[in-house]
């Protein structure tokens, strides 16, 4: 049997180190105009090791701005360097102790209206996601996707990826699960979230919002659990 109650405080403490790992990249100003994207990762890379030891990330760092925003994760824009008006997101998965936390959040650097709005949009989608989660118990992976695009569409915007979420837990889930689409929210996922893995674990989830803004060219980018 699996301690399901110790499985969800692992990967809601390794969620917590995320959290405080990016309040302190916030803090020592390290996303600044005239850094180029790789260098910033490169920062955040070496800030996750000096901070909590993190050797290991279990999928590719991100730091994109302007309007490398728009891309989606499996993009892989070219280096760009930061301006001073820019929105600017990162999308780290550190390894805390073998159990993978994945966290995104956007930052702007200047004072753009319709940036401020769209990043302020951000946590509020994901919080309405979270309560359509929480009041469908029989929710499919598609059916989360298709209400997180229509939340997007309600606040304004048009969402910039081809999923919003995945699986997450004990590293490497990824690479036990490959691409199958039962563990991505998006369209044709269509067992319930709430249910085991093949392991007989209980599955948990990561919500991603991905708000483009396609005529002025960027977006933002905002992921932590949806279901602890």
């Amino acid at each position: 049997m699996h301690d399901e109650s110790a499985r969800a405080a692992r990967l809601l403490d390794a969620q917590a180190k995320a959290a405080e790992l990016f309040a302190e990249v916030e803090g020592r100003g390290l996303i600044a105009a005239g850094q180029g994207e790789q260098a910033v990762s490169n920062s955040i890379r070496d800030l996750a090791g000096e901070m909590f030891g993190v050797k290991r990330f279990w999928h590719k760092r991100i730091v994109r701005s302007g309007p490398h925003t728009l891309h989606p994760y499996q993009d892989n824009p070219p280096d760009r360097t930061i301006e001073a008006d820019d929105i600017v997101f990162a999308d780290f998965g550190p390894l805390f102790e073998e159990w993978e936390a994945d966290f995104g959040r956007t930052y702007v650097l200047g004072e753009d209206p319709v940036k401020h709005r769209l990043r302020a949009d951000l946590p509020r989608v994901f919080a309405a996601g979270r309560r359509y989660f929480e009041s469908h118990p029989q929710v499919t992976g598609a059916e989360m996707f298709a209400e997180v695009r229509r939340l997007t569409a309600e606040a304004g915007w048009e969402f910039g990826g081809r999923h919003s979420g995945h699986l997450v837990g004990e590293f490497p889930h990824e690479k036990i699960d490959g691409n199958r689409i039962e563990y991505y929210l998006t369209p044709g996922s269509d067992q319930p979230m709430r249910r085991t893995d093949r392991a007989g674990r209980r599955c948990h989830w990561i919500l991603e919002i991905h708000l483009v803004d396609r005529e002025r060219g960027f977006g933002g980018f905002y992921e932590e659990l949806l279901d602890l």
